[in-house]
């Protein structure tokens, strides 16, 4: 994420959205809403907050913007030049630290001690969220950058069973190429380059090295001969890909592994409110594995632009509340595919791949945090664009990168 004066400067204070937060009347209740969930789940998940808000009186205004990255820039310009909406999409972690450094949004500490959200919710996700012991973002899941999709009649035509491991991933590709498959699909995004490359990391080279890092920013961790080993292994699956990957966009290569033109994805669990749209069930048409060494965590949440309306300040705090509900929870992510930020409901009425998922965050040790949760922005933007290099650059050796991935962390720090 560009720091708020970089925005600034690029933008020269451009507002182009709607002028709604500023001008609501106390006697409204309208909430206008800022993310970046434009796919066919996305939509339909972002419509439980919708539906349940109108529900209890209020008015949902909606204001989509497709790519985070764009979502983020226009909403932050807002809220810096004096037109913030009511909410805002971010990613669970550090993206709004400036925004939260320079007083621009509230706490909503209230409505979380009001609602017990400190035993409800992953320690994790506690300290991700809150920021001088106060909360001021809501987390509405989580999750599971780590999964893999499959398609199982792809596999059984190919005669092979699901990969479990990296490394099954390797072995299948050329039985499944010869079958008339791609074998993995991907969208050759930076920011889909950097999910594969950390669920490679954590599984191979373990969530010790992965934390060192990205946590720690320790190089001697990006030398290790583990670090090197998850290099070898990123570099090995960029045969299994086809000519139409770079540029495509993730929910579209999700699309050719429910139509049975790819075997497999590796992609968080928000994939699963693709196949879920199709209208296909997991374990029959589609599987998912959680991918070797613990559950990659990431998220989202929501944060509430300080604004001097009283109106507007209560529609936050009905959003905050509706957002962590227990009923709310298991509704939205039930067509997310992500599962709920809260560990103390029941889930037994969601699918298989989210029961698993929860199951595997009972235990603490599963709990792998994020990038997001743990690096800062400059350190993201900085090795997310390594990666990306040397997945397009198949001349580039294993070795060639780490040296430079720990130039990319030097610079970040």
């Amino acid at each position: 994420m560009h720091s708020i004066r970089k925005i600034l400067l690029a933008t020269a204070f451009a507002c182009t959205a709607p002028a709604f937060a500023a001008t609501a009347s106390a006697e409204e209740l309208k909430a206008e809403v800022l993310h970046w969930w434009t796919s066919g789940g996305e939509s339909a998940a972002v419509k439980v907050f919708a539906d349940g808000f109108t529900d209890a009186g209020g008015e949902w205004i909606d204001t989509a913007i497709a790519g985070g990255q764009n979502a983020r820039t226009a909403g932050i310009n807002r809220i810096v030049g004096g037109n913030p909406p009511t909410a805002m999409q971010f990613n669970t972690g550090k993206q709004f630290d400036e925004l939260v450094a320079n007083g621009f949004l509230r706490s909503v500490e209230d409505v979380a001690a009001a609602n017990n959200w400190r035993d409800a919710l992953p320690p994790a996700i506690v300290k991700a969220t809150n920021r001088d012991g106060q909360f001021y973002a809501v987390p509405v899941n989580i999750h599971g950058q780590n999964w893999l999709w499959y398609n199982t009649d792809v596999f059984s035509k190919a005669g092979l069973q699901p990969p479990k491991t990296f490394q099954d991933m390797i072995a299948a590709g050329p039985k499944l190429r010869e079958s008339g498959f791609i074998p993995l699909a991907h969208g050759g995004q930076n920011w889909q380059d950097h999910l594969l490359f950390d669920a490679i990391v954590v599984a191979e080279a373990g969530q010790e090295i992965f934390a060192k890092v990205y946590g720690e920013v320790d190089t001697d961790a990006a030398k290790s001969p583990e670090f090197l080993k998850a290099v070898e292994t990123f570099a090995a699956l960029r045969g299994m890909t086809d000519e139409g990957s770079p540029g495509r966009n993730w929910n579209d290569a999700t699309a050719l592994v429910i139509t049975g033109k790819a075997a497999m994805q590796l992609m968080g669990d928000w994939a699963k409110g693709e196949f879920i749209a199709a209208g296909l069930t997991p374990d029959k048409e589609y599987g998912c594995t959680v991918m070797p060494g613990g559950y990659v965590m990431g998220g989202d949440v929501f944060v509430f632009p300080k604004i001097d309306d009283a109106a507007q300040k209560t529609a936050q705090e009905k959003l905050a509340g509706l957002m962590l509900s227990p009923e709310t929870q298991i509704a939205f992510n039930l067509k997310k595919g992500s599962v709920p930020v809260r560990l103390d409901i029941d889930v037994s009425a969601m699918d298989a791949c989210a029961q698993t998922g929860v199951q595997t965050l009972k235990d603490p040790n599963n709990q792998v945090a994020s990038i997001n949760y743990i690096a800062s922005p400059d350190l993201v933007g900085a090795t997310r664009d390594v990666i990306t290099q040397f997945w397009s650059t198949p001349s580039m050796t294993p070795e060639e990168f780490v040296e430079k991935f720990v130039s990319a962390m030097d610079s970040a720090s």
